[in-house]
């Protein structure tokens, strides 16, 4: 099979850093304003008890800890040495500013730290913890990217899986964070059943648009217990057929800008309690199953990236 049909992260990291760098996940103890009472309660439709920070060690663990853990797990069995640490679960940045800084400060101290990653919603970042981030990575020289949990640029989805934010606020983040310098990578599944192909592509363009960094995609999973587990276990949903979710990557990858890196194209349920994840097949398969696609179809990412820049009015002359 021929390579360079998308950007993929792996690559990228190497070339950025010299040399293999992994991402270590680390989970923080928080809530997020759509569980709270903030914004709402209950959280979105589609997320469990432990806010998709599934693949994290257990949050009553210190952040040294973790790390020291990961960082065996990861030297053990892939022969790591650089890492870029992760703040996965729940909203790191809707954590009080002290506590937040006390833990971000605890992971850059350590001197195989590249990077640090820090996952939140588009409406909980906040300029006073952008530029204790900023401050971070002068002293530091750390590479720092804050990844948004934005799912679809259609606001009637949003609203319908109860994100409680709109696709406002999500642009207000990225211009925000990219005022500072940061990089972002924006969280999308391509598969919620209110959204369609057209939206599809207005996720690549609004993301290509806005000069979005990296990329994350998974499939929907569901869990048993979730409002949107009630909902599939009543029959008032239906997912697409995993032929449909490939060619809906696809087609993503046709619109989006060429520059952007892609971190996943599929992702992998929590371990327990899951009714729907990845059709019953291995996320490999399903990454395998893509790339087969766009062989196969003779696509590659950036083939339809052509809308920017004044498309009507290119072709013109004085």
């Amino acid at each position: 099979m021929k390579t360079g049909r998308y950007r993929q992260y792996s690559q990228h990291l190497a070339e950025k850093f010299g040399e293999k760098v992994h991402k270590l996940p680390v989970n923080l103890p928080g809530t997020c304003p759509n569980r709270d009472g903030s914004l709402g309660r209950g959280g979105c439709i589609f997320c469990d008890e432990d806010g998709a920070g599934f693949d994290c060690l257990d949050n009553t663990r210190s952040v040294k800890r973790q790390l020291a853990e990961g960082k065996a797990f990861f030297r053990r069995r892939f022969k790591a040495e650089k890492f870029i640490v992760y703040f996965q679960a729940f909203t790191n940045t809707y954590l009080p500013l002290d506590r937040f800084k006390e833990n971000l400060l605890e992971a850059a101290g350590e001197d195989d730290v590249v990077g640090i990653s820090v996952s939140t919603r588009p409406d909980c970042v906040n300029d006073r913890y952008l530029d204790f981030l900023a401050g971070i990575k002068e002293e530091k020289k750390l590479d720092i990217n804050i990844e948004l949990g934005l799912q679809t640029v259609n606001y009637r989805t949003l609203a319908r899986v109860n994100r409680g934010h709109t696709l406002a606020e999500f642009i207000d983040a990225v211009l925000r964070v990219k005022k500072y310098g940061f990089e972002v990578c924006a969280h999308l599944i391509l598969n919620l059943p209110w959204d369609d192909r057209e939206d599809v592509a207005e996720n690549a363009k609004v993301i290509s648009a806005l000069g979005v960094e990296y990329v994350k995609l998974h499939s929907l999973y569901v869990v048993r217990g979730t409002v949107l587990g009630d909902m599939y276990e009543r029959g008032e949903i239906s997912i697409i057929s995993l032929d449909q979710y490939v060619a809906r990557v696809a087609l993503f990858l046709e619109y989006l800008d060429p520059a952007v890196v892609i971190q996943r194209l599929v992702g992998k349920g929590p371990q327990e309690n899951l009714l729907f994840c990845n059709w019953g097949a291995s996320w490999w398969l399903v990454k395998q199953k893509i790339e087969e696609y766009l062989e196969r179809h003779d696509i590659y990412q950036g083939k339809r990236f052509d809308y920017l820049n004044g498309k009507a009015v290119r072709g013109l002359t004085d």
